[in-house]
């Protein structure tokens, strides 16, 4: 929304104790939700299809091949999602030297993808953001802090996508999508979950959460 320039309003809810009428409204339970005009939308990528359609300018390429094809990289997040978000949930060092492992398989097709672009930039598509970095953003943003903690350098191995991240993480427009004590709570949520990555959090207020 910031890419487009609307103008909204940010409700933050708590994800372990999730209030009520927002579990009315969500059919999933998930964030996020965009709520037009007393209609709610469910789904990142459902709402930025939405959004993309509705407001100017569009991310999405124009030509329909290529729109296609942006497409089906951000049907591929979930699946990035799981592989990277293991590396900081495993619960102990041969648990995360297994995700790493299995990290890499993701990472060598998203790698593939950003090589084989028809434009080469900053971003998936080349100069321009466009929806395939929005879908991505938040997962490489949450890989970076954990990686902060663990220092294992996965990216490294995959020049192409550590630029990227590189590059989306120092956008405005990703950096202004998360509270300004996201970190904190990210790390927090690390030692909840008693992840090994948790382990290395020395923070004692974080800590003491």
């Amino acid at each position: 929304m910031r890419a487009k320039k609307v103008q909204f309003d940010v409700t933050y809810i708590n994800l372990l104790d999730k209030p009520k009428w927002f579990l009315d409204i969500s059919p999933h339970g998930k964030v996020p939700l965009l709520i037009v005009e007393d209609k709610v939308l469910f789904e990142s990528n459902a709402i930025a299809e939405y959004l993309d359609e509705v407001v100017p300018p569009q991310l999405h390429p124009m030509d329909p091949i290529k729109k296609a094809h942006n497409r089906a990289w951000t049907d591929f997040v979930p699946q990035f999602a799981k592989a990277l978000g293991a590396i900081g949930y495993s619960k102990n060092l041969d648990e995360m030297n297994e995700a790493i492992l299995n990290a890499h398989k993701a990472l060598e097709k998203i790698e593939g993808a950003l090589i084989n672009r028809d434009e080469h930039g900053p971003f998936f598509n080349g100069k321009k953001l466009c929806l395939v970095d929005a879908a991505y953003a938040p997962f490489l943003q949450r890989y970076r802090l954990i990686d902060k903690l663990l220092n294992n350098k996965v990216l490294k191995d995959f020049p192409y996508t550590d630029s990227w991240a590189d590059n989306l993480l120092s956008d405005e427009r990703v950096v202004l999508a998360v509270p300004d004590n996201f970190e904190e709570e990210f790390f927090a949520s690390l030692i909840r979950r008693k992840t090994y990555a948790g382990s290395f959090i020395k923070d004692s207020n974080i800590a003491a959460e």
